[in-house]
């Protein structure tokens, strides 16, 4: 009798025990929802609901306006972008010229500056401030700057290089527009890449770079096989943002379109520098064309997709993971 009573108080005293674990994890569960739920429910109405609905336009017709004449359209402003507008093609081949020639050349510059101002040297405090500052420029001044610099006729780099070779006028905004864009944009970004490349180069151990000196490595034998493989965690990191915000490039070519005196989205910025989006902004906002406009957005971000992925299959064999 006392043995069965002992057991049914060990079982109840068990049970009670899983009810308060149960609780515990219960509760614990509700609160993982609950400081989860400001970012989930973000993510939901402010990322997936709108990808959701901006691919349903792209299907239709819509001109941002009237929904009584919208009409199902299929893949035909899909298929409208490869074959029936050339203008298209031609701004995502010269989104691509843009990233190849402006992304490397940033890169490479701000490594640059990162390993001069990683050295102890008089005033780095002061050449760390003056490189990040450009940084921090509003565009709009940004833009005005550099035209009165690059201006055809005016411009003070055309005017250095006339003393040169007299009778010298390069069309910097125009024809050569594209190598123009790129040098407002890497002296922009140079100080963000400095930074970010600076801190990468400041996380390696000194132990290392001595162990290294003791060894009889020089200054050159330590860069290609310490500081090179230990700053391709962070190389790839700038690669792939470099990438993304390189396709994403609309604010300068528009903003150089309107400074020469067309007003705002009407502005139609020189041909060498009509990049995608300066197209898919005008498809939407100038011809009121939102469905094929979400379309030719979509292509844009499988574009970028995929040349993300393959950089993400290389980096395998060329990043090294501490």
């Amino acid at each position: 009798m006392n043995t069965a009573t002992s057991t049914a108080e060990s079982r109840a005293q068990q049970s009670s025990l899983r009810g308060r674990r149960l609780s515990r994890t219960a509760r614990r569960r509700v609160w993982f929802y609950i400081f989860l739920s400001p970012w989930l429910l973000g993510f939901i109405f402010l990322w997936i609901i709108p990808l959701g609905l901006g691919f349903l336009t792209s299907l239709t017709n819509y001109d941002g306006l009237n929904l009584a004449t919208v009409k199902f359209l299929g893949l035909s402003n899909y298929e409208r972008a490869f074959t029936g507008d050339p203008d298209a093609i031609y701004s995502f081949v010269q989104t691509l010229k843009w990233t190849a020639l402006n992304l490397p050349i940033w890169m490479l510059l701000s490594f640059i500056l990162a390993l001069i101002l990683n050295q102890s040297i008089k005033g780095r405090g002061f050449f760390r401030t003056a490189f990040y500052m450009p940084s921090i420029i509003p565009i709009v001044a940004l833009v005005w700057t550099w035209r009165i610099i690059l201006d055809r006729n005016a411009g003070l780099l055309n005017a250095f290089i006339d003393v040169f070779r007299p009778g010298t006028a390069i069309s910097w905004l125009t024809t050569y527009a594209l190598l123009g864009v790129t040098v407002m944009a890497v002296w922009t970004g140079l100080g963000f890449g400095m930074i970010i490349f600076l801190a990468g180069l400041q996380g390696i151990p000194d132990e290392l770079i001595d162990a290294a000196r003791i060894d009889g490595a020089n200054n050159l034998q330590i860069f290609r096989f310490i500081t090179v493989p230990l700053m391709t965690p962070i190389i790839f990191f700038m690669l792939i943002n470099g990438l993304i915000g390189s396709f994403q490039q609309f604010v300068v070519p528009q903003l150089l379109a309107a400074a020469g005196g067309a007003a705002g989205f009407q502005a139609v910025p020189p041909r060498p520098i009509y990049l995608a989006m300066v197209h898919i902004n005008r498809q939407i906002f100038s011809f009121q064309r939102f469905g094929y406009g979400i379309a030719l957005l979509w292509l844009l971000i499988i574009v970028v997709a995929v040349i993300t992925l393959l950089v993400f299959k290389t980096s395998r064999y060329w990043v090294h993971n501490e």
